[in-house]
């Protein structure tokens, strides 16, 4: 899980984040996601024959990952997909959202990261499998500090009648926007391959760490 050195930078409306340049950036507009995603698989696909097996796996996780991003007002997406040598696919994905919230008198909720982070729940494992979560606060270099959720977590899945979830390693990163009352930039990265958490929650770090407000 050494190859996310060599990096890309992404730069969208009122902010910029590092990705590893193997890492995929995708449409999540509903009207042309699906064909953007089909072609830049197929891409892969021809510089990757050996990836063709899992063709139908990365399309579906991709198109999934879209979707479920638009719903969220994600403003942007980015995804791995790689087999590092093996025969299992090892996947993860990065989304930025600029998200708020009001109380129920309709103040703008707090941004401070220590009260974010106060108001965040932790989960202890109760035995071995169990999901988990624990809460802290980052400094996020030239940005300032920014509370954190990450663990091992059961994941609704959306629009689902059942109520079914889906575990995945998760950290998610509440920074602040200067100037913005209520309003935070939430990057999140997820991934379900569970036996690499520990690897993933490096990842998701180190890109996070990327992040900087646009001038």
């Amino acid at each position: 899980m050494a190859r996310y050195m060599e990096t890309l930078t992404i730069e969208r409306g009122g902010f910029r984040i590092k990705v590893p340049e193997t890492w995929w950036e995708f449409d999540v507009r509903p009207e042309s996601r699906d064909d953007s995603i089909r072609r830049m698989v197929n891409e892969r696909v021809q510089q990757r024959p050996e990836l063709a097996k899992y063709r139908d796996t990365y399309t579906a996780f991709l198109q999934k990952s879209a979707a479920d991003a638009w719903k969220s007002g994600a403003l942007y997406c980015g995804c791995m997909a790689e087999t590092f040598g093996g025969d299992t696919p090892i996947t993860g994905s990065v989304t930025v959202s600029i998200v708020g919230g009001r109380s129920q008198t309709g103040e703008p909720l707090s941004t401070d990261p220590a009260t974010i982070a106060g108001q965040l729940a932790v989960r202890e494992a109760k035995k071995e499998g169990d999901a988990w979560r624990k809460v802290t606060t980052v400094d996020i270099p030239g940005v300032g500090p920014a509370a954190r959720t990450y663990g091992i977590e059961d994941i609704a899945v959306p629009d689902d009648s059942l109520n079914r979830t889906i575990r995945a390693v998760l950290m998610q990163t509440f920074i602040p926007v200067p100037g913005q009352e209520g309003k935070v930039a939430l990057v999140a990265g997820s991934s379900q391959v569970l036996d690499l958490a520990d690897s993933f929650f490096d990842i998701f770090d180190a890109i996070t760490s990327t992040f900087r407000f646009a001038e």
